[in-house]
């Protein structure tokens, strides 16, 4: 295994492990079976499912420098065509996802953001930020970003600025998206994925950019991924000092967050780098590769197969269920028991999405959203 048209093995399977995960996480067999790691904090502190959706906004971000070669890294009409029509695509594509296959339903009370709707907006702002300022004075604007949504969540929230209730995000997201439009997974109306919360988004998508770009210069080395750890380990030890005033919280997208979640991917992608282009071993990355190469397809894919399956009844004695829960508890839960077989439940929804990215990778066919 090879790279093949410039594209970076060890980021292919990284994005492809991010995906992996990120569907057993969503897609557990019963929520009432979950393993703690495969969970997330229910506010502060960050477990290893808090760290799926940073890892892949930092991918995005590496992901950016590659891409934006062909432009010359600068603002120019074909780069602002590639930028809107994506962040626009990658949007819709999530507004799908909250409306499948309901499409008969009230759209008064239609969820707004999501997952994908803050991937299109933080790859968006920080396409458009990076190709725009020069390189030397990004890490003053990513400063600036984390400084002054610390500012704004700590001066202009609550008696408790960082607590569900007292938030500022409460204020602010439902005067531009409506109280109705939002996510109620919390008791009330809040938007983790939210407009406020992704302001310091856009900064992991930056520090993901200067990632590919210390990458990218240069030819792959033992020097490059001690470059990569060092800063990986400051970036995450700023961030855990800064925890202590300001907490580690996935929902408010904290600041401390920010840097704590980007330094352990910059850890993470160093070691698949020194393993599989440095060192050249990379067969053993095979299965996440395939992921990788088609990683929001197949994200996308999973939303709609978990869906179909929560759509879709199946008779079971005097009342019907859904094939979600069917397959749950007639296939996994006698073969592995309820915690067990909530995971594989989970595992198997991985490999059924694997496959159709396998036959896509034989194909090479390479669906870009």
């Amino acid at each position: 295994m090879a790279k093949s048209s410039g594209r970076l093995v060890s980021l292919d399977i990284f994005r492809g492990l991010t995906v992996a995960f990120m569907i057993i996480v969503n897609t557990p067999g019963s929520w009432n079976f979950v393993y703690p790691p495969l969970r997330h904090a229910k506010w502060h502190g960050c477990t290893p499912t808090d760290l799926v959706f940073p890892f892949f906004l930092f991918i995005v971000g590496v992901s950016m420098w590659y891409s934006f070669k062909k432009y010359g890294h600068e603002i120019n009409g074909g780069s602002i065509l590639r930028i809107f029509r994506r962040m626009l695509t990658i949007f819709v594509i999530g507004l799908f996802l909250a409306i499948f296959p309901y499409f008969g339903r009230d759209y008064s009370t239609l969820r707004i953001m999501g997952v994908l709707q803050r991937i299109a907006l933080a790859y968006g702002i920080g396409a458009l930020l990076c190709l725009t300022i020069r390189r030397d004075f990004l890490w003053i604007v990513v400063a600036f970003i984390l400084l002054l949504y610390w500012a704004l969540l700590a001066f202009l929230g609550g008696a408790d600025p960082y607590s569900l209730e007292g938030n500022l995000t409460l204020i602010v997201d439902p005067a531009i998206l409506g109280v109705n439009h939002l996510y109620r997974g919390f008791g009330i109306p809040f938007e983790p994925e939210g407009l406020l919360s992704t302001i310091p988004a856009v900064a992991t998508v930056i520090i993901g950019y200067f990632t590919g770009e210390l990458i990218g210069k240069g030819k792959a080395s033992g020097k490059t991924v001690l470059s990569l750890l060092l800063f990986g380990a400051a970036a995450a030890g700023l961030g855990l000092l800064w925890s202590l005033v300001f907490p580690i919280n996935k929902p408010l997208w904290t600041s401390s967050y920010v840097l704590f979640a980007a330094g352990l991917a910059m850890g993470v992608l160093s070691l698949i780098y020194l393993i599989a282009d440095v060192l050249k071993l990379q067969l053993w990355g095979k299965f996440f590769l395939i992921f990788g190469t088609n990683a929001l397809f197949s994200y996308f894919i999973a939303g709609i197969w978990t869906r179909l399956m929560l759509f879709i009844k199946i008779s079971a004695g005097d009342s019907k269920i859904t094939l979600y829960t069917w397959f749950y508890e007639k296939v996994c839960v006698p073969v592995a028991g309820n915690m067990l077989g909530s995971l594989l439940f989970a595992i198997i929804q991985v490999l059924l999405i694997w496959t159709l990215a396998l036959f896509l990778y034989r194909k090479k066919i390479m669906i870009r959203l």
